[in-house]
Parts: C-alpha cells; structure tokens; sequence
C-alpha cells in the first residue's frame, strides 16, 4: 500500500462501493487507494438531490425503483440535465429527454456504434499485493459503519479481468481499450508486469476474434538492468510503451529512480530501442501533483511538470510524445482551486504549459491523454472540464487530444463518454480565451478526440476496424447484453470522503 496517508487518514474515509446511491454519474469524487478524495461540495449534493427528486417523480410513473431508473438512457439524461440547473447550461440534456424514455433510448443508440477508442485503463493482477481497497473495507467494518463487512472476506474482484471486460466492452460504447499498467521499484507491485498485460492482449483478441485490446509496455528508466527489461518487453511486441518520470507512482516515498524526458545519456537510448523496434508511441505519465502532495514528496517536483516534454519532442520527431492526464496538477485538490487560477490568469496549472510547447518548440508530435483529468472535473466542477477542453484544443489542436479514463478505476467509462458527448465550452468562456466550441457528439472535433487521434496513432482505419468489430464475438455478446436489458451497477471502485475537510494526495 501507498505510504501517502497516515492510518488516521484512511480511517476517515469510505469506499465508494458503499455509496447510498447509485447515480449514472458521480455525485462525488471518487478516488484510488493512492488519493484522498476531496469532500462533497455543496454543488454535488445539490445534483445529488435534484437526481434523486427526478429519479422518486419520473421513475415512479414508469414504476421503476429509483436504481433501475438510473440504469435507463433517461437516467443518464437526468444527471447532465441536474447538472445544468446547478452549473448552468453545459450539457446538452433535455426535459423531455429525461421525461420519454423513447426519445432517450433513440438518442443513445443513434450513438452507440460511435467509434471510440480508450487508450488508457486498467485492471490488477490476480496476485495483487495492493490491499488498499480490501484494507479500507475492512476498516468500514470495523468502525461499526456497515458491520455486514466484517462478517465477510473482502476482496478486489471488481478490479480485476473480468469486470474489466464488462465495464469497457459491455456497459460502455468503447471499441477499443488499451490495458496500461505502473510500476514500482517492489516488484510485486506493478499492477500488472509487463508479461501480463501481453497475456490479457492476446485473451482479449482471442476470445473477440478481432483487435478489440491493445496494451502498453512499461519502461523504467534508471531502474537496475532497465535497458534489458526494455529489449524483453520489445519482445512481446507491444503496441506503444509508457513511462512514469517521478519514478514509483505507488510508492513515492520509495520512488529512487526519477527521470527526465530530456536525458540525453539516460532515456534517448530507450527512445532508440523503441524506435528500432517500430514502436513511435512514448506514452509518459504526467502532472497528478498538486502542491499538497509536493509538500510530502517535494524531491519529485521537477520531475512531475512539462518541462523536459518540449526538447525530447524537438529531438525525437520521429516519435509520439503522448501526455497522460495532460499533465493537469490539480487532482486531489479542491477543483474550485484550478477554476480561480484560471479565472483569474487564463491558465491551467501545468496543462496549459502543455498545450503552449507546439508553438514555443514548433514541434507537431506532443499529445494529451485526458485519463483522470475528465473524470474528476466533469463531476466536481463541470466548467474547469470546459476550460481544460478548450485550452487543450486551442493549444494542442483538436487533432492532438485523445480519450482516456482510467477505467476501471471510476467503474464503467459509459458516464465520462456521454459527459464528452454532451459538453460544450459556455459562450463566455469561448469568448474571453478564443476557444471554439466543441460542437455536437457525433461532430469533427469529438469524433476526433473519441477515436480518430488515438486511430491515426496507432496506424487504425476507424471505418475498416469498426466494419470487422461490429460482427465479431463481442459485439454479438454487447448486442445480446443490451436486448436483455442492459443493467449496469454504476459502482465506482475506489473512496470517498464523507465530510468535513478534504485530504489532499495524488492518483496513480
């Protein structure tokens, strides 16, 4: 486990398996056993009611429980419409939509063979050591909160391979996901070694009898015979390759081998490897690291930025330099924090140096993965989601921005793709910083972000891999799963907080 928070801390908090509703979308944040998540705002639990309320009044006419309802495409609708009577208008979401449960159905499956690809999820290996959940449960237990815990042995299924399958493939409009995965300097506790996530690729592909999963290959650079562990990942052939530059993400008070994306002596030979090895993809793990966290792990800081990005984009034009979370700082913080800054000087902590360095390099191959930036944002404080999107777009270019959620971390990524589907950067927020609207669900510039970047990236044709997939086994089984009456558990498998002040860490 994380050595992050103190055992005070931990006890403090709940897992989000408990939450007492249900909702299509997160009406809190909820975070890893590596973050501690801020508390609920007074905005979330005004959408929480506002949910229920609709949820009590319109489901009830159709004679459906309040948990059934939010299964429904209209329960989908009623979050987003909830969304704009607190945040303002958003989300395109409608009353009528909420209130017929056709028009809302037509609406979802007019979009559901939307080509998206999600380039950035995970799952645990069987033999996980990372107890934090099971551990956090247990505690709940314990504490007297929820004793049917206590009389029962927790485990981590939920995170591991096969809901996996079921949150991506089947309670989700994802095409194709690409298995990820951390290391740390235990070996024990990488989340799935390097061999694993090969093996799962080829389980996946197998059992779909199309290319349904791709997977990364980790690299450590500086780590004891490194360079040799990358040759043997190159032997498993995988699709791109990742990187953390602070080092142990998982245990950062451990981490010993930090790294720069610039280190000519240290990290250019792996760039050459990768490149000799037809892999053009460097995938690096970025921001996370809010001034909290830099308080407890200040030795990591300048490791964590966007600063090395720039040169070893300029030196490498060969190769993809893909930012995971677009380096966004913020995650664990309060969002009102991230909003004010940029309210205040136009800028995004970290993301908006990452946006700028095509211009300041004049460099064309710096990308930005969404991951968790999305997810916490579009829940806590839709409108620093809007300025994200737009300062990525006009930074980076639409066609530089990719899909990503880090599922299964926040349960099925369903509800953060009808969360880009629907937003749209508010007029005055175009306005004041020069951002173009991101135009309709099925528009140029999110078809590009859900699937047509990460597709030029990894040498996809969307229109052939979409003609191959739509018959293959998973396609029938989602179809078969839909006819039934899909029900998805819009569990989130992570902790809340349930009050009072927020603990502030980081996401893996």
């Amino acid at each position: 486990m994380t050595k992050q928070l103190t055992e005070e801390q931990i006890a403090s908090l709940v897992p989000s398996e408990l939450a007492p509703y249900n909702t299509p979308v997160p009406t809190q944040i909820v975070s890893s056993d590596e973050y501690a998540p801020a508390p609920q705002t007074k905005e979330q639990r005004e959408v929480e009611a506002r949910l229920l309320a609709m949820a009590d009044e319109l489901g009830g006419k159709r004679g459906l429980s309040r948990r059934r309802f939010f299964q429904t495409a209209s329960g989908m609708a009623a979050s987003f419409l909830a969304m704009n009577q607190v945040y303002g208008p958003l989300f395109s979401a409608s009353a009528a939509e909420v209130a017929t449960p056709d028009m809302a159905e037509e609406m979802a499956a007019a979009l559901r063979d939307q080509f998206i690809m999600d380039m950035h999820t995970h799952f645990l290996r069987d033999d996980t050591r990372l107890t934090g959940f099971v551990n956090m449960r247990k505690a709940v237990g314990q504490a007297g909160w929820n004793p049917s815990l206590s009389a029962e042995e927790q485990t981590l299924e939920d995170l591991k391979y096969d809901n996996f399958l079921k949150e991506v493939f089947l309670d989700s409009d994802t095409k194709i996901a690409l298995i990820s995965g951390a290391p740390s300097e235990i070996p024990e506790d990488w989340f799935l070694t390097n061999e694993q996530k090969a093996v799962a690729r080829e389980k996946v592909n197998a059992e779909a009898g199309t290319k349904r999963l791709y997977s990364h290959a980790i690299f450590t650079p500086g780590y004891p015979g490194w360079l040799d562990d990358l040759d043997a990942a190159l032997e498993l052939k995988p699709d791109s390759v990742k990187g953390y530059t602070i080092g142990d993400n998982t245990h950062k008070d451990k981490s010993r081998h930090p790294w720069r994306m610039d280190d000519e002596k240290l990290v250019y030979p792996a760039y050459e490897k990768c490149l000799k090895a037809g892999i053009r993809n460097i995938c690096v793990h970025k921001g996370l690291f809010n001034p909290e966290t830099e308080k407890q792990f200040p030795r990591l800081r300048d490791y964590a930025d966007v600063s090395d990005v720039g040169k070893a984009a300029q030196d490498w034009p060969e190769l993809n330099f893909v930012i995971y979370h677009s380096a966004y700082r913020f995650v664990g913080s309060d969002p009102s924090v991230a909003l004010a800054e940029f309210e205040k000087t136009g800028r995004i902590e970290w993301t908006t140096d990452l946006a700028e360095i095509p211009e300041k390099y004049g460099v064309s191959n710096v990308y930005g993965d969404l991951g968790q930036i999305f997810a916490v944002n579009v829940v806590a404080q839709p409108r620093i989601a809007a300025a994200v999107m737009g300062t990525l777009v006009k930074g980076l270019g639409a066609e530089r921005v990719c899909w990503g959620t880090d599922a299964v971390w926040t349960g099925s990524p369903q509800w953060q793709i009808e969360g880009l589907r629907r937003l749209e950067i508010p007029e005055d927020m175009q306005k004041a910083h020069g951002f173009a609207p991101l135009g309709a669900a099925d528009g140029a510039v999110k078809t590009a972000i859900f699937g047509g970047n990460n597709a030029a990236l990894y040498g996809i044709d969307p229109a052939l891999a979409w003609a191959e997939m739509k018959s293959d086994a998973f396609a029938r089984r989602r179809e078969d799963y839909l006819r039934e009456g899909a029900r998805p558990n819009h569990t989130r498998y992570g902790y809340m907080h349930p009050g009072g002040e927020a603990l502030h860490s980081v996401f893996a």
